[in-house]
C-alpha cells in the first residue's frame, strides 16, 4: 500500500504541474521525442524484470512459465477485452485489455520475500510476471494497427492494416526480437563474456538499439545472460526510477479528465481474468500456490508506459488505463488481505 501511495502522489504531481503551468503533453505524444522517451522507460522496465530472474529454480517450471506467458496472456487479453468489447461496445477494449493483461515484475519482487508463498511458487510467479510484459508489448504493437483499421482512423496502405496484414508484422517483428537476441548472445558468449568492458559496451549498444527499433522482447532475453554484476544494486533503483517518472507523465496526461467507469471495469475485469488463468494453468500445484497465483494481478510500469504510447494514437487511453491500474491494485490488496485472513482462521497456531 505504501508503493501505491507514493505512485498516487507522483500522479498529483504530474496533474498539479499540468495545471499550474499549462503544460499540455498531449500535444506533444506523436513526436519523436516523447516516443523514444517513453521507450527508453518501458526498455529499463522490461530489461530489469528478466535481470533477476533466477534460471536454475525457473526451469523445473518452465512448461507452465512458457504456457502462461504466451497462450495465458493472448487468454487473459481475450477474457478481458472481449468482455468489455462487448459490455461498451466499444473495439478499443480489444487493444486496452491487451495493455493491462501483464503481471507488473516490480510489485511482484516486493512479495518474493514474503513466506506466504512457496519456493516454487515465487520462482513462477517472478518469471511469469517478467516475461508476460514483452509479450503484451509485442502483442500491443499490432493490435494497435489492427485497431486503428476497426475503428477506421487509417486506409491500407498508411495508417490501418487488415487483420491479415497485423498478424504477418507480428511474426515478422517476433522474428526479429528472437534474431536481434540470438546475435546478443552469440557475440557474448564467444566476444564479451569474461571481458566486463566490452560486456558494458554490448549493453549500452544492444539498449540503444532495442529503444531505436523498439525490440523490447529480444531486449528482455538479453537480460536472461548480459548481467553485469555491478548493476545487481543499482538496476533496482533506475528502474523505480523510471516507474515514478513514467506516472509523473501519466499525472500530465490525467489533465484531461478521466473515464472513471470503464478503467473500475477494466482493472476489476484484469483482475478477474488473472483468477480464471491462473487457476487452470496450475492445477498441478498445491492449493495455496494456486490461490496466491490466481490473485496475484498486479499491474504497473509496463501497463502504464503502453498507456503513455498509445495516447499517440487514441487520445482517452490513459483516462482509462490510470484508474484501471489503481483498481487493480487495490482488489489485490483487499482479495489478498481476505485470503490470509481465512488461511489464519483455518490453520490456528
Amino acid at each position: 500500500m505504501r508503493r501505491l501511495a507514493w505512485l498516487a502522489l507522483a500522479v498529483l504531481i504530474g496533474l498539479g504541474f499540468a495545471a499550474v503551468t499549462g503544460v499540455r503533453i498531449a500535444d506533444a505524444t506523436d513526436t519523436t521525442p516523447y516516443l523514444l522517451a517513453t521507450a527508453a522507460l518501458l526498455a529499463i522496465g522490461l530489461y530489469g524484470s528478466t535481470y533477476g530472474i533466477d534460471l536454475a529454480a525457473a526451469r523445473q517450471d518452465r512448461r507452465l512459465i512458457v504456457t502462461a506467458v504466451t497462450v495465458g496472456v493472448v487468454v487473459k487479453a481475450a477474457l478481458i477485452g472481449g468482455s468489455l468489447a462487448l459490455a461498451w461496445q466499444d473495439p478499443l477494449f480489444l487493444l486496452l485489455g491487451i495493455v493491462v493483461a501483464q503481471i507488473d515484475p516490480l510489485s511482484v519482487a516486493a512479495l518474493l520475500g514474503d513466506d506466504r508463498l512457496s519456493p516454487r511458487a515465487r520462482t513462477v510467479l517472478a518469471a511469469w510476471s517478467s516475461f508476460d510484459d514483452p509479450v503484451t508489448v509485442v502483442l500491443t504493437v499490432y493490435a494497435a494497427a489492427v485497431t486503428t483499421d476497426a475503428l477506421g482512423l487509417g486506409t491500407r496502405g498508411e495508417q490501418g492494416v487488415h487483420v491479415a496484414d497485423g498478424l504477418v508484422a507480428y511474426a515478422a517483428d517476433l522474428g526479429l526480437n528472437l534474431a536481434f537476441a540470438a546475435v546478443v548472445w552469440l557475440l557474448w558468449r564467444y566476444a564479451v563474456r569474461d571481458r566486463p568492458r566490452w560486456a558494458d559496451a554490448l549493453l549500452a549498444v544492444v539498449v540503444a538499439v532495442a529503444v531505436w527499433q523498439f525490440w523490447m522482447l529480444g531486449l528482455a532475453l538479453v537480460g536472461l545472460f548480459l548481467r553485469p554484476i555491478w548493476l545487481d544494486r543499482l538496476l533496482p533503483r533506475i528502474t523505480q526510477g523510471a516507474l515514478y517518472a513514467a506516472t509523473v507523465l501519466l499525472g500530465l496526461l490525467l489533465i484531461g479528465g478521466v473515464a472513471l467507469p470503464e478503467g473500475v471495469t477494466l482493472g476489476l475485469a484484469a483482475f478477474a481474468a488473472q483468477i480464471v488463468v491462473g487457476w487452470l494453468l496450475t492445477r498441478n500445484m498445491p492449493a495455496a500456490d494456486r490461490l496466491h497465483l490466481a490473485f496475484a494481478q498486479q499491474n504497473g510500469i509496463t501497463a502504464i508506459i503502453l498507456a503513455l504510447r498509445l495516447e499517440a494514437q487514441f487520445a482517452g487511453v490513459v483516462a482509462v488505463v490510470a484508474p484501471a491500474i489503481l483498481v487493480t491494485n487495490l482488489t489485490h490488496h483487499a482479495a489478498n488481505h481476505l485470503l490470509d485472513r481465512r488461511r489464519r482462521v483455518r490453520t490456528p497456531a
